[in-house]
């Protein structure tokens, strides 16, 4: 059986709310989200932007209930957009942006409009955000350390929002924020929580549960949270990310326990292998970041498959993963 250390996944999807008509996105989020009742499967929430909504899932430990919380979620909330004229729509930026500032009501929000300014203003950027259940936090930060690598073929995979030239343009809008990326290496929990600390005292974080990494430790629950993800278009785009993270995450545990050091990865490298990740998806080139050069994306996938596999086959979902894949690839 898989290590208990991730044996739960959920899953966060960020949502565009999106006039018919004009194709330009609507601040209603107030007016949907009255709409909907949180459940057993599913809790839904405001956004930054007001245009946006989120359905956040209950921790699953089967990719199948999983997958049945995503779809209730979606339909629920299309439902009510639908009841308020309006279209949900999963893409990591909208097909026409709001015409004026998108920013929700909330003392906490204005001040990241504060801190943020014009970055925020029209900051329309969706993700599809998965948590994978560990233990603590010391081993959580030492799991990210080992996960470094394969953030920007997650990227790659889900891009979802092409525009400029760009698969996506959700992390061209998501890198003008500072220490976006992927995140430095830790010595542990310790070491995390101060870098946190000294960047809300430098003045670039807000407060100490937020952060612009691609993983992160989650604030509230035992969880190590994937934000590399675009909205998914479908469930089982979601589906495919979440077996995958929660697959990393066990063979990186297993690296842990058997006493492996993190690959020693340059940061430039790895900020150049999510750069070309935005700008190509998985279709174009990728970056290898141990041979530090340019390859086909689906090679590292191929790599990052070879990683996950054993972990995929423990769980029997290493046939359902390949399948996804061959929809997506």
């Amino acid at each position: 059986m898989p290590d208990a250390c991730a044996d739960t996944v959920g899953v966060e999807e960020e949502f565009l709310l999106v006039d018919p008509a004009s194709r330009r996105t609507a601040m209603r989020a107030d007016a949907v989200l009255a709409r909907v009742r949180d459940t057993e499967l599913t809790k839904f929430h405001p956004e930054l932007s007001g245009t946006q909504v989120e359905a956040a899932t209950g921790p699953c430990t089967g990719v199948a209930a999983l997958g049945e919380a995503l779809t209730h979620a979606r339909e629920v909330l299309a439902g009510a957009a639908e009841e308020e004229g309006l279209e949900l729509l999963s893409r990591g930026t909208p097909p026409k942006a709001s015409a004026r500032s998108v920013v929700s009501n909330g003392a906490r929000y204005h001040r990241v409009l504060d801190t943020y300014a014009g970055v925020i203003e029209d900051y329309e950027a969706s993700g599809c955000h998965v948590h994978v259940g560990v233990p603590d936090r010391e081993t959580a930060v030492a799991v990210v350390n080992h996960l470094r690598p394969w953030l920007p073929t997650l990227l790659a995979l889900s891009a979802n929002s092409p525009d400029r030239g760009y698969a996506s343009w959700r992390m061209v809008l998501q890198s003008r924020f500072p220490g976006s990326g992927v995140p430095p290496l830790f010595t542990g929990a310790a070491d995390y929580d101060a870098h946190v600390a000294r960047m809300v005292a430098c003045g670039t974080l807000v407060d100490a549960s937020q952060s612009f990494w691609l993983l992160r430790l989650a604030s509230k629950f035992p969880t190590v949270e994937f934000r590399a993800a675009d909205a998914a278009a479908e469930v089982d785009d979601a589906v495919l990310q979440a077996a995958l993270c929660r697959a990393l995450v066990h063979a990186a545990h297993q690296d842990v326990q058997d006493g492996r050091e993190p690959p020693q990865l340059r940061d430039d490298v790895l900020a150049a292998a999510v750069w070309t990740a935005s700008r190509y998806g998985i279709d174009g080139v990728g970056i290898d970041p141990w041979r530090e050069c340019r390859v086909p994306a689906t090679a590292v996938l191929d790599d990052l498959l070879k990683r996950v596999t054993p972990a995929l086959e423990e769980r029997g979902e290493l046939e359902l993963v390949h399948h996804l894949l061959a929809q997506r690839v």
